[in-house]
């Protein structure tokens, strides 16, 4: 079964961290990678720049419009995931509990099954 493990940031509780802790995260994050590569379950990972260099892009009278900054007036954001393929559900919050992230008040990490997937309803 595949999931995301969406990891949700806020911007100021990053700033607030020591640079140890922020390197402890790194380091984490390092290891959480190489654990889910030797056991099979990693397909992707990938981190995303701050929001503030974000683009909104909506469509009026057939024109593209695009606007600076994050979509959403909100202290969180989509900050990174992971796509995994594990057992179950059970499996895969077992795996999301690792994230350092998920350690620090005020970061948050979501677990979701993928439904449609290629082109394809996921079993």
């Amino acid at each position: 079964m595949k999931f995301v493990i969406s990891l949700h940031i806020n911007p100021a509780v990053l700033d607030a961290l020591t640079d140890e802790e922020k390197a402890a995260i790194g380091a984490g994050h390092g290891a959480f990678i190489e654990e889910l590569k030797a056991s099979g379950e990693l397909i992707l990972t990938q981190a995303l720049v701050d929001p503030s260099q974000a683009a909104v892009v909506t469509v009026r009278g057939g024109q593209p419009v695009v606007t600076d900054g994050p979509f959403l007036e909100a202290k969180e954001f989509l900050g990174g995931f992971y796509l995994i393929d594990c057992e179950d559900k059970e499996r895969a919050i077992e795996l999301a509990a690792r994230i350092p992230d998920a350690a620090i008040q005020g970061l948050g990490v979501e677990v979701r099954q993928v439904m449609f997937s290629d082109g394809q309803l996921e079993a």
